[in-house]
């Protein structure tokens, strides 16, 4: 199935466009620290694959595993454990508002202060190396702000939304999220995401968007152990 990419979306990207920013060991990759915390091994890893997981991470280091359904050993300490939806967008474009602005490397001091108070999910000094992000400026100031992500081969996840809370309801979410599906579908891919299940609100934006629920799925992260 022309999908069947997205029960994998960070293997797939790793071993595709983002293999730039991938580091491996056997069969257990990551990407490149400051990019993401993201890790992977394959949907049925062996004790050696997460012997090879140990090493590339780093004994106590973090285990982002995203929605991989494999299990750890016993050993590896649960972090986090959060449900999810996967949703893929519409196959249209759509016009881009002339405020919004592709933001650059030097834009990053001001992006990392809005996902800091924002907090639309873990954003690190290089992870705009991941993609295209755009945002709008409100006098100057970086308000509001989405990008892309995970890009499976077909596929470009869109993520990051986020609008400081001192001016949302004026609509910035939905544009920016608009204008990266339009830029998506305009290359010939379709755009996708990821959102925690219990954000009503973003799911809500997301199917007037255009936005189909594909699955459910469980993020979790875990501790490798330090010994």
């Amino acid at each position: 199935m022309i999908d069947a990419v997205l029960d994998d979306p960070m293997g797939e990207s790793l071993r595709g466009s983002h293999a730039h920013l991938a580091r491996r060991i056997g069969r257990a990759a990551g990407y490149v620290p400051q990019v993401t915390t993201f890790s992977t091994v394959s949907s049925a890893p062996d004790a050696a694959e997460w012997a090879d997981l140990a090493r590339l991470l780093g004994p106590g280091e973090f285990a982002d595993l995203f929605s991989s359904e494999a299990v750890p050993p016993a050993d590896w300490e649960p972090v986090f454990t959060l449900d999810g939806l996967q949703m893929i967008g519409p196959t249209e474009t759509f016009a881009e508002d002339d405020d919004i602005v592709e933001l650059t490397p030097a834009d990053v001091p001001e992006v990392l202060d809005l996902t800091a108070r924002t907090r639309p999910g873990p954003f690190w000094p290089r992870t705009h190396e991941l993609g295209t992000y755009l945002g709008i400026r409100e006098n100057g100031v970086l308000v509001a702000m989405a990008g892309e992500r995970l890009h499976p081969p077909g596929w470009t996840e869109i993520s990051a939304v986020c609008t400081a809370p001192e001016v949302r309801g004026r609509g910035h979410a939905a544009r920016l999220v608009q204008a990266l599906s339009g830029r998506v579908v305009a290359r010939g891919e379709r755009p996708f995401l990821h959102v925690a299940a219990a954000n009503t609100g973003p799911i809500a934006l997301y199917e007037r968007l255009g936005f189909e629920v594909r699955k459910q799925v469980t993020f979790r992260g875990f501790r490798v152990p330090s010994a």
